[in-house]
């Protein structure tokens, strides 16, 4: 599988359909999330702890993935993640309404498995579009 390939089945298959047994096959152990220069060790079960967190928020969620751009090891993909609102989020109470967030995610590919993450999601937007939020 190409490293583009290997991203999108990780984001629309195994998150997609909370196949977090199979995160082992996608993420590497070392795998680490990074933040501007900062970098945090994850591996598999950071990514799985993640990963149950979102789905405790929005547990139908699903992604995916409207462009990829691949550069070296380097995934660039632009993705809709959409859910139904039914955990409670920085402090926001569960509403029951589907939110669609955009973002991109960066991901770097090595031996098959992803060992860095990095991105940003519009969440903000979304929030402030479903008046979940508002201006100060």
């Amino acid at each position: 599988m190409d490293n583009k390939k290997i991203v999108k089945d990780f984001y629309e298959v195994i998150v997609s359909e909370n196949m977090l047994d199979k995160l082992s096959e996608y993420i590497s152990e070392d795998c680490v999330f990074r933040i501007g220069e900062k970098t945090t060790f994850v591996g598999v079960d950071g990514m799985r702890q993640h990963l149950i967190a979102l789905k405790k928020t929005y547990p139908d969620y699903t992604m995916k993935i409207l462009r990829q751009y691949e550069e070296y090891d380097y995934v660039i993909s632009e993705y809709i993640m959409r859910g139904t609102h039914k955990g409670e989020f920085v402090g926001i109470t569960p509403t029951n309404k589907i939110l669609e967030i955009t973002g991109i995610d960066i991901d770097k590919v090595t031996s098959g498995k992803i060992t860095e993450h990095s991105g940003a999601a519009n969440t903000f937007e979304t929030f402030l579009e479903h008046h979940l939020i508002r201006p100060v």
